[in-house]
């Protein structure tokens, strides 16, 4: 590997950054702190989904209203993205990430108590900028910790969160919602997230500034080719996952013509897949970005496809939808990961980049997916998932012979 990172001070951690290393016991247990704080950041922010009905009858506004929560704090997130690694100047990043999540602490318990739909709000927005941030800097952080050659692997450690929270908080929080209520389910994200905050304080070492960015700064990285790349494969193969993946359960009542039971089942093992996609992913894009990319981009395309040709069998809709959730598994560690290969002496900046265009990913798929399906029914957002990844497969076939 030829990227370096000069940058990132692995001396500060006793690690050189650009090689390969055993990981220690150290190693792991602040990687892992990393990972507990995704799990209760995501936790948070897909909560709602399995609270919306008792938490819109309780402030007295309608579902859909109460849906906004969860806009608000992707909205929020996409501000956040680009201003936060400015705003931190050359403060630890450890005292940064530890602030973050006393953030989403203070957030969720406003959001806990919030009295009407503005407190609520409020709370919300301030957990998006305490996700967007924690994004922003993770790639940076895990290099620092375990070496620009095993980032991938290392990510795929902090995303496991992420599929884990996906799987979880939907329906863990409906479950708490209608034993104690939807303020306790809230107010349990709030203790998430103050035992993620002291495994930080207990295992983080202390991380000093490498990097002081400024927003021309963060402007000035998307005039590199491979970032521009890198950005582009995450609006073209999020905005197809999105586009599609919400619709995967409308396609399976009215084109494989499933039950509820069954229904559930396709989604749990769709869950299932994407954790073990998720380490797949870490050792691919390890070995290799490129290819790692193709793979990931090629699984969705197919996964999609097969489900709009062969989708009305049964076992064909189970297999293929368990499919797609091993491709989107793989996304949060491969998509990063090569994003930052284009700015191994940015690593903070590239974080930016990468998660606003995580968070306009996911608008552009939302109102595509609603507008697709609406007009050209239950299998239009499929097809629309499969030619955006195949492009992506493009995208990353093109990287590979343009770029060194």
């Amino acid at each position: 590997m030829t990227d370096t990172i000069s940058q990132l001070d692995g001396a500060v951690i006793g690690l050189d950054a650009t090689e390969p290393t055993a990981w220690s016991a150290a190693t792991w247990f602040a990687v892992f702190s990393m990972a507990a704080t995704s799990f209760a950041l995501v936790s948070a922010e897909f909560l709602p989904a399995g609270l919306l009905t008792p938490m819109a009858r309780d402030l007295g506004v309608s579902e859909g209203t109460a849906g906004q929560v969860v806009t608000a704090t992707a909205s929020v997130g996409a501000v956040t993205a680009l201003l936060s690694n400015v705003l931190i100047g050359r403060l630890n990043r450890k005292t940064v990430l530890v602030g973050l999540s006393a953030l989403a602490i203070g957030s969720n318990i406003l959001a806990a108590l919030a009295t009407d739909f503005w407190l609520l709000l409020l709370g919300r927005a301030g957990l998006g900028i305490a996700l967007s941030a924690f994004w922003a800097l993770s790639v940076a952080v895990v290099a620092r910790l375990v070496g620009a050659n095993a980032t991938g692997r290392g990510m795929a450690i902090v995303t496991l969160g992420v599929s884990l929270a996906t799987i979880a908080a939907p329906s863990m929080g409906a479950l708490i919602s209608d034993w104690v209520g939807w303020r306790s389910a809230m107010a349990m994200t709030a203790g998430l997230a103050a035992l993620a905050m002291l495994l930080q304080l207990l295992s983080l070492p202390t991380l000093p500034a490498s990097e002081s960015n400024s927003l021309s700064d963060v402007f000035r990285l998307t005039r590199r080719r491979r970032i521009q790349l890198g950005m582009l494969a995450i609006l073209l193969l999020m905005t197809g996952h999105f586009a599609g993946s919400v619709y995967v359960r409308p396609f399976l009542e009215q084109v494989t013509l499933l039950a509820t039971g069954p229904i559930a089942l396709a989604l749990l093992g769709f869950g299932i897949a994407a954790v073990i996609g998720n380490i797949a992913g870490g050792r691919m894009a390890d070995a290799n970005i490129r290819m790692a990319l193709a793979v990931n981009a090629a699984l969705m395309a197919f996964a999609a496809l097969a489900l709009v040709l062969w989708g009305a069998h049964i076992g064909v809709a189970f297999g293929f939808a368990t499919l797609w959730g091993f491709a989107f598994g793989m996304a949060p560690v491969v998509l990063p990961t090569n994003l930052s290969r284009g700015a191994p002496d940015a690593l903070e900046a590239a974080g930016s980049l990468m998660v606003v265009s995580f968070q306009v990913a996911i608008s552009i798929g939302a109102v595509l997916g609603g507008y697709v399906v609406d007009n050209y029914g239950a299998t239009g957002p499929l097809i629309l998932t499969a030619v955006l990844a195949a492009s992506t497969v493009a995208l990353a076939l093109l990287g590979k012979t343009s770029l060194p």
